[in-house]
């Protein structure tokens, strides 16, 4: 699944005002694979929508779960679609 330039895309409700979760959400997964991400995306969307894909493949869906992703959860799910070899630090901890 790793390629060399990943594109990871936040979908984000604007009705909502769920930017600043998703600018924080990209801060956070910028600054964790800056040396992995190829791109990262901020996408203005809809109805309580905040879908967060990888190339493309939908991984995070709130509507899906019910609830945001905690920033550790999605760094979790980032690393193991461009990164799996990748150790987090304190975001790998139970």
């Amino acid at each position: 699944m790793a390629n060399r330039n990943p594109r990871v895309e936040i979908e984000y409700c604007v009705q909502c005002n769920f930017i600043l979760r998703a600018s924080w959400m990209a801060q956070e997964l910028l600054t964790t694979f800056k040396d992995e991400l190829g791109e990262l995306a901020l996408v203005p969307g809809v109805c309580g929508n905040f879908d967060v894909r990888v190339n493309d493949e939908l991984v995070y869906s709130r509507k899906d779960m019910g609830r945001f992703p905690e920033s550790k959860e999605l760094k979790q799910i980032v690393r193991d679609f461009i990164a799996p070899e990748k150790h987090l630090g304190h975001s790998d901890k139970k």
